[in-house]
């Protein structure tokens, strides 16, 4: 059978929106094949994005998935399988239409990739297996490398806040490395300079809060699981550049994988470590992990000398407070990569709000006997977080963090998002 359907939409509702409701309603009727009809004022890559995202459908662990419905009217849709644009009053930009169907299906993968990532229970995604994960993804794609540095090396490099972190799992450290570079140009000009930028994701692929144990029901302990969204957004950003191949840009990829976990290794409430710029941190809450495996990933990052750091983690429930479910906390050092990063959140729908790193709140994160404690007092929990992080980026180095705790998992759907991928391809392709 043949269905039209008319979507209304108000003032208020985005393209995005437009895009998963043309999804939702082929869902309702079991659509395969859709052809959307397009006017000169619609994004096409913010509908396309809508329509690949609602069309998402993790039946990895269904163990029904596979045994025959001769009922058609019962079977279990799969999504839809063939998607065209088409514009009436001018059928000049069709052809337009399917190239950018093209590259935002490259990026929609990368999202997809990320909620997959995000949504896998923790017994199937443990550090050993990210780092098998960012491995093949260089040897997959062209212009990739991967490195995993494991116990000895990350000793080496005295990475203290991130061994005292994973010292309490059974699985070993898993420090990812992993690195696109455009095939190099032969030409000077500033039109072929080479963009740096390292991406580091928070990459906890599970946190049980460590001797702070997440008790109770407002803890969310069993959602712990996508406590690695930032690595998710990571990874799948460079899924979809290795897809995308971009020109003139040498991206990092660091992800300091681990478990927060109890047991009689693991560290405790009290103890002091040393990052590896030598800094001494104070634990003294366990389950504010994330910032004491970020420290060491960030300062591996400003040793590469790079243009740019951008750090995304499921940081802090302030932030969830504070913005809700729809918007992370963006903080940076930079006026000039705060806006490239807030134009790149309007086009990518990805939402951001730009939030203060006010230095009155310093003193909220000194220690008595260390140089830093790894929580704040007196509230702006989620401020004090970032300032702790700027503590392990030089100052003449361009860094911003986004705190992704809200928008990481949709709650309504209990649906990863995989919130940043879009984000992060927007704002490299705009370099």
């Amino acid at each position: 059978s043949k269905f039209l359907a008319l979507v209304g939409l108000d003032e208020q509702q985005s393209d995005f929106s437009f895009g998963r409701t043309i999804s939702s309603v082929a869902k309702q009727i079991k659509a395969k094949k859709v052809n959307t009809v397009m006017f000169d004022n619609f994004s096409t890559s913010k509908i396309f994005n809508g329509i690949y995202e609602e069309n998402y459908n993790d039946k990895r662990y269904k163990s029904k998935v596979g045994k025959k419905n001769n009922d058609n009217d019962n079977k279990e849709w799969d999504g839809i399988e063939s998607l065209s644009f088409v514009n009436i009053s001018n059928p000049s930009l069709n052809e337009s239409y399917q190239e950018v169907a093209q590259t935002s299906s490259k990026i929609a993968r990368g999202v997809t990739f990320a909620r997959e990532l995000v949504g896998a229970p923790p017994n199937s995604k443990t550090p050993i297996v990210l780092g098998h994960i960012a491995t093949k993804i260089s040897q997959d794609y062209p212009n990739f490398t991967c490195t995993v540095l494991g116990q000895s090396e990350c000793e080496a490099r005295n990475m203290g806040g991130y061994l005292a972190v994973q010292q309490g799992s059974k699985y070993p450290p898993q420090f990812i490395h992993l690195t696109y570079k455009s095939p190099s140009s032969t030409s000077d000009s500033n039109d072929n300079k080479i963009h740096k930028v390292a991406l580091v994701g928070k990459g906890l692929t599970f946190d049980s809060g460590g001797y702070n144990l997440k008790v109770g029901a407002s803890s969310s302990i069993e959602l712990m699981k996508f406590d690695m969204g930032g690595c998710a957004a990571v990874l799948g950003c460079a899924k979809a550049i290795a897809e995308l191949q971009p020109k003139n840009l040498e991206v990092h990829f660091i992800v300091a994988a681990c478990e927060n976990m109890i047991s009689s290794e693991a560290m405790k409430p009290g103890d002091i470590v040393t990052a590896s710029n030598g800094k001494t941190i104070e634990i003294l809450n366990t389950d504010a992990e994330g910032r004491l495996t970020l420290a060491d990933a960030l300062v591996y990052s400003d040793n590469l000398n790079v243009d740019s750091i951008i750090d995304l983690a499921t940081l802090t429930g302030a932030c969830v407070v504070a913005l809700g479910e729809e918007c992370s906390g963006l903080y940076s050092n930079s006026e000039i990569l705060c806006h490239q990063l807030k134009e790149a959140s309007l086009k990518s729908g990805d939402e951001l709000w730009h939030m203060p790193l006010n230095k009155k709140y310093i003193k909220n994160i000194k220690s008595k006997i260390a140089d830093i404690k790894n929580i704040g007092e007196h509230g702006g929990g989620s401020i004090t977080a970032a300032l702790f992080l700027q503590e392990f980026v030089r100052d003449t180095t361009k860094w911003a963090h986004i705190d992704m705790a809200g928008p990481v998992w949709d709650s309504r759907s209990h649906n990863p998002t995989g919130y940043g991928v879009k984000l992060l391809i927007e704002y490299l392709l705009s370099l």
